[in-house]
């Protein structure tokens, strides 16, 4: 029986103030406007951008709220001017967006900076008319970066919205939404190892994993920096030859490695948002061809600091956002190379967890105590 065009009664965990336990709650889920597309989420997991926002620390608060943003589902229905999508089709809801029509989106200098659905994590309702489409008992309850994907349905722009081969498994192509994307295309689309080159990589969470982009480009030596040290065995499988932990030097990281590589690092990859790894990360790099690219998010008031050398050095800083990839031009193919296994990398090996719904509160113990890589949320158990 076709639920197109009626409001929708399921289970979301709502996160009711910062910090707090989520609370599984059943929600109104309205239908898509004009525009947008409303989804079955099947499977989400949780990333540490998620759990930025729910602490809310040194960032406004705004809820109740449904926070997720990596997931995958199927199409329910869709609104008007809708013409892409249809019920039935399987899909990635992206975080960030691809109109196709703005400055950003048309132009061959950049791929996923969009005027129109770029991310916005203060934004907590739908760009049509403002409002939200989650409600209890009605009262609104807001979105999260466009996808709040921690709901049974949700609605998302259907530029945010990405249709992929409907033989994937939707569970191993959970992650693709966001991490996996993220950490590879920064390695093979930003920095672009050689083949031979040293590489080193901050942060050993699912999206600096998924750099092993690096061993897929043929880097001969790939040092990790991690502050963890149980991340370390795990890390071996994604390509990683050699750890830093700099708990265990009296003297900065960079300095370190510098002195590990004669010189310096061809390229690096900074994952964590801490800005003392992101002066690392560049400090790191050899004067002449250095590439360092930021990917992990600061905090809001956080500043980078170098000394100008470094930059008349010849080092190069640049950032990622998305694995330079388009969420809707670009994801359907990256799928499509995953399932021909094309890509060079194992989606098994990010999944190291997964929960029913009810427990979704346990993956953010884990992520909190630094256990596993993706915890994988099944919604519909």
């Amino acid at each position: 029986m076709s639920t197109a065009g009626q409001v929708i009664r399921c289970k979301a965990a709502v996160a009711w103030e910062a910090g707090k336990p989520l609370s599984i709650e059943e929600v109104e889920v309205a239908p898509p406007q004009k525009q947008e597309v409303r989804i079955k989420i099947l499977f989400t997991s949780l990333c540490h951008t998620d759990v930025y926002y729910w602490e809310c620390k040194g960032y406004t608060p705004l809820f109740p709220r449904i926070l997720g943003h990596e997931a995958s589902g199927i199409v329910e229905s869709v609104g008007e001017g809708v013409t892409d999508l249809q019920p039935g089709d399987h899909v990635l809801p992206i975080f960030t967006g691809e109109c196709k029509k703005c400055r950003h989106c048309l132009s061959e200098e950049t791929n996923n900076m969009c005027d129109l659905l770029r991310i916005n994590c203060d934004r907590g309702v739908m760009l049509a008319d403002g409002k939200t489409r989650f409600s209890i008992n009605g009262k609104p309850i807001y979105h999260f970066v466009g996808t709040s994907t921690f709901s049974q349905y949700t609605v998302v722009h259907e530029g945010q919205v990405a249709k992929i081969n409907p033989t994937a498994p939707l569970d191993k192509v959970c992650p693709i939404s966001c991490g996996i994307c993220t950490g590879f295309g920064a390695t093979v689309n930003v920095a672009k190892p050689r083949k031979g080159q040293t590489v080193a990589i901050f942060g050993l969470g699912a999206v600096g994993l998924a750099a092993e982009g690096a061993r897929v480009c043929g880097a001969s030596r790939i040092i990790a920096v991690d502050l963890n040290p149980r991340r370390f065995e795990e890390a071996k499988k994604f390509g990683i030859t050699e750890f830093v932990n700099p708990k265990d030097y009296n003297k900065p990281v960079q300095e370190v490695i510098v002195e590990m590589t004669g010189g310096g690092v061809d390229r690096s990859v900074e994952c964590t948002g801490s800005v003392q790894a992101m002066i690392s990360a560049f400090e790191c790099v050899h004067d002449g061809w250095g590439v360092c690219v930021l990917v992990g998010v600061p905090k809001i008031d956080d500043a980078f600091k170098t000394h100008p050398l470094n930059l008349l050095s010849e080092r190069t800083l640049k950032g990622a956002f998305y694995g330079n990839y388009k969420p809707v031009s670009d994801i359907p193919n990256f799928v499509n190379k995953y399932m021909n296994k094309e890509l060079g990398i194992d989606m098994d090996k990010f999944i190291t967890h997964s929960l029913p719904f009810a427990d979704i509160n346990k993956a953010f113990d884990y992520m909190l105590q630094g256990i596993g890589l993706r915890c994988l949320i099944h919604l519909d158990a």
